[in-house]
């Protein structure tokens, strides 16, 4: 199953390469962040856990599996590009790896806050994978659209089955946004500044071409 999927993966990936390259320097300069040190072996160094205590799993398989951490925005463009490829991995990977999603909305972005708002809502209803699919494949409908999308996001909310009650009073919540800004800032403080940023086993990985995710995967479980 693996050696088949593998050439899709690949393939995924190469689109993904070729279609980011543009967004990538529009996400960097809007953080105003510094840029980390690298490590030999090309990956970037940092001093704290990728992963917090209350960070969203897609993905998770026990303590001491390789963990793998996205820092992302849901309005990028570079993050949909990326979505079919993390896909792609996380089938490839099933069982053998945690996937970690932190939120990380640039302020470049209007909707980018609404849109982590909303999939946190969702999450505190254990729906928050159903809801990170939905925004991802519908990010061209939302995505840097007129005027705020609160309702676009509630009937998503809707379509999932969600407890409207529930999601209203979650999004109204400011403890909820706050979870937003904690990702945010810890993502800051590791030396993100682009999104998708990818972290394996708290490194972070420079992704210049289609084989670094997956390499840096490979490499991790031949440690364990």
């Amino acid at each position: 199953m693996k050696k088949a999927l593998l050439p899709t993966l690949v393939a995924l990936g190469v689109l993904v390469i070729i279609a980011v390259g543009v967004f990538i320097y529009v996400s960097v300069n809007s953080t105003g962040t510094s840029p980390t040190a690298d490590s030999p072996d090309g990956s970037a160094t940092t001093t704290s856990s990728a992963v917090a205590s209350d960070s969203r799993y897609l993905d998770d398989v026990g303590p001491d599996a390789v963990t793998v951490v996205e820092f992302l925005d849901f309005e990028c463009s570079a993050c949909g590009q990326f979505y079919p490829y993390v896909e792609g991995i996380r089938e490839y990977y099933d069982g053998e790896i945690n996937y970690v999603v932190r939120y990380f909305p640039l302020p470049n972005h209007p909707h980018s806050m609404e849109a982590a708002v909303s999939a946190e809502a969702a999450g505190q209803q254990g729906e928050f994978e159903a809801m990170y699919h939905k925004l991802f494949e519908t990010q061209a409908d939302w995505g840097f659209a007129d005027g705020p999308q609160a309702a676009t996001f509630r009937d998503y909310a809707a379509e999932l089955g969600l407890d409207l009650e529930l999601y209203d009073a979650s999004v109204a919540d400011p403890e909820t946004q706050a979870r937003v800004e904690a990702d945010f800032a810890d993502g800051q403080e590791l030396g993100v500044e682009s999104t998708p940023s990818f972290f394996v086993n708290d490194k972070l990985i420079e992704i210049q071409s289609v084989e670094d995710l997956p390499e840096a995967i490979k490499a991790a479980l031949e440690q364990q």
